[in-house]
């Protein structure tokens, strides 16, 4: 994301372990509304194990209500840093998600201590940014992850009597085969905005497949009149502004469009429907041909989310339901209010029970 620092735009990657200082330091706070963790520090707590990168693992807590344990630093509440055998000194692969999963059934699931945990795990994710989709080892993360949520759901099992802590399992993403890239800050200075790139007053922040484009008061009609020249490019799939944009739950006084880019029916060698554009960031070249994120694709708006409690039963969700909805329906669980958030909690639909 860009931040505006000394009148200028820059983009910063969020995931660096140091990002919630840099956003502090910048804009005075992290986050605009409470995390999870500073709902519950007085009634439970949150604690989370997280093998993906550290500023995601960060801004699940990012100012240190609960406990966020990673494998860049490891933190208790009010940021106490924990060292030795309370540390989750894990490597960043499969192997470190086996471990942090076994160290979590472990420690965790017997435990009494907190009313949510967190179990969040790099793959499959982490092996499809460098894999094919559909590939021997996209399908050998897809079994290895599978087995870990099931290890959680045995442990649970094992131990129901005494269990009332509330788990969350996931994954970074869904993933979109990537086919092409593009560049477009250079396609904003190769339009006549050269000056206004290098010099901050217009900023592209990638999210993979989509792109945030930022600009300065001075500058924003200049970027407003190209939009309908990058509206017309084969990598733009969708530009949204106004409205549209707002209700993508993004906004700022600087962020003024967001490209999704476009999807092309293509196959890749696996068998996998759809190929997309990647947005370069300029860290590294891109992986053609591996996986990515971040737009609006089916593929990629799907990852696995799970929740697992011994009172779970079976149910039907019979309505729309939003991203926003996740948090009531975790404090509603819990038996808190939800009150002030955009969502609702989801309440499953059951069978009335049969009389004979």
């Amino acid at each position: 994301m860009a931040l505006v620092e000394d009148g200028r735009l820059v983009v910063h990657n969020v995931g660096a372990p140091s990002f919630r200082q840099t956003m502090r330091r910048v804009t005075g706070r992290t986050l605009r509304v409470p995390t999870m963790a500073e709902r519950l520090a007085s009634c439970g707590g949150q604690i989370a194990y997280s093998n993906v990168s550290p500023g995601a693992a960060y801004f699940l807590d990012p100012d240190h209500f609960g406990t966020v344990l990673h494998r860049a630093g490891s933190f208790g509440a009010g940021g106490v840093p924990l060292t030795g055998d309370d540390h989750l000194d894990v490597t960043h692969d499969l192997a470190g998600d086996v471990e942090m999963t076994a160290r979590f059934c472990t420690r965790i699931v017997p435990s009494i201590d907190f009313s949510l945990a967190v179990l969040w795990l790099a793959n499959p994710d982490l092996t499809l940014h460098h894999e094919a989709l559909g590939s021997p080892e996209h399908l050998h993360a897809l079994e290895v992850t599978d087995g870990l949520v099931s290890k959680v759901v045995e442990t649970v099992k094992a131990h129901e009597d005494r269990f009332d802590t509330l788990l969350m399992i996931g994954s970074d993403h869904g993933h979109e085969t990537i086919g092409r890239s593009v560049h477009i800050g250079n396609w904003l200075a190769g339009h006549g905005l050269a000056d206004e790139v290098r010099e901050g007053r217009v900023g592209v922040a990638s999210q993979g497949t989509s792109a945030l484009v930022y600009a300065t008061d001075g500058a924003r009609a200049a970027v407003e009149a190209l939009l309908p020249a990058m509206c017309q490019e084969p990598w733009a799939g969708a530009i949204l502004t106004g409205d549209a944009l707002a209700a993508t739950g993004l906004s700022g006084d600087t962020i003024l469009a967001a490209v999704d880019t476009a999807r092309h029916d293509e196959t890749n060698d696996h068998g996998i429907p759809g190929t997309r554009w990647l947005v370069e960031d300029g860290e590294g070249a891109p992986e053609i041909g591996c996986g990515h994120h971040g737009g609006m694709g089916p593929g990629e708006t799907r990852p696995f989310l799970a929740f697992v409690h011994p009172s779970f039963g079976h149910g039907e969700i019979g309505r729309r339901t939003s991203l926003v909805d996740i948090a009531p329906t975790i404090l509603a669980f819990l038996g808190l209010s939800s009150d002030g958030m955009d969502g609702v909690p989801i309440e499953p639909r059951r069978e009335p029970p049969r009389v004979s």
